[in-house]
């Protein structure tokens, strides 16, 4: 725990007095460390003052009130008697969400000596024009995206082609369920159709990496058909398993039996 300094409420304000605009300063004292977090919560600094706050035990605080919406922290900085730290906390109102701080810069915090006169000239200069930015695009995008941007559901497709990735390492569909319009982007891909199993199956021949790019083209070409692709495993057998894939890529007619 760090010594508890006499001087920060009259710091506090001291600053409040000489920055631009009516600003006021609330004083407050913790008797438990818990007591500090509901504020280090909304600290809008991923620095120093972020890393004080949430190490020492400050015992109290300070939040100068300003114009706009505006709250600065002020506190001690632990083992630096003649300095304090100030930062910005994020803003207070309602409708204000997680998003709407996605792409705003942090406008951190400084830290200023123990002369409000100084430290007021340096917040001016350091802190607020940041924080007004910052504040700004906030605000705006609480009017202009009011709602997170969850991402669409799929629409609905009347086709869907799964594609089976089975435990002998064969990738492939049964030919019954692969749809018609489906079928010349397996073979102009590399998958073949095996007769005795009656299913597309793509060779382990071609390996991991190229599979993989197969696939992506397959589900590239039948998506902006409206077909649908998904992949799964397949459901758990106790019957003898099928003869692998052949290993070697070769040719196909394309023909069924």
């Amino acid at each position: 725990m760090t010594p508890t300094r006499t001087d920060l409420s009259d710091f506090a304000s001291g600053l409040a007095a000489r920055l631009p605009g009516a600003w006021s300063s609330e004083y407050q004292r913790h008797a438990r460390y818990e007591d500090q977090l509901p504020l280090a919560e909304q600290l809008w600094d991923v620095g120093h003052v972020d890393y004080i706050v949430s190490q020492y035990v400050l015992t109290h605080d300070a939040v100068l009130h300003g114009p706009d919406s505006q709250r600065l922290y002020v506190s001690d900085r632990p083992r630096h008697p003649h300095q304090f730290v100030i930062a910005p906390l994020v803003p207070d109102k309602n409708g204000i969400k997680p998003h709407h701080f996605a792409g705003v810069e942090e406008p951190n915090g400084i830290v200023v000596p123990n002369d409000p006169a100084r430290a007021a000239a340096q917040v001016s200069r350091r802190v607020l024009p940041r924080y007004e930015q910052a504040l700004a695009a906030v605000l705006n995008n609480a009017v202009d995206k009011p709602d997170p941007p969850h991402r669409p559901a799929p629409p609905r497709v009347a086709q869907v082609l799964t594609l089976t990735l089975y435990s002998d390492g064969a990738l492939g569909a049964p030919y019954e369920s692969v749809p018609p319009d489906a079928r010349m982007a397996l073979y102009a891909h590399g998958f073949q159709y095996h007769p005795h199993q009656a299913a597309f199956l793509l060779p382990t021949a071609y390996g991991v990496s190229d599979r993989a790019l197969r696939v992506h083209a397959v589900v590239q070409q039948l998506t902006t058909k409206g077909i649908g692709v998904n992949l799964r495993h397949p459901a758990p057998t106790t019957s003898a398993g099928l003869p692998p894939a052949s290993p070697k890529a070769a040719p196909s007619t394309g023909r069924t039996r």
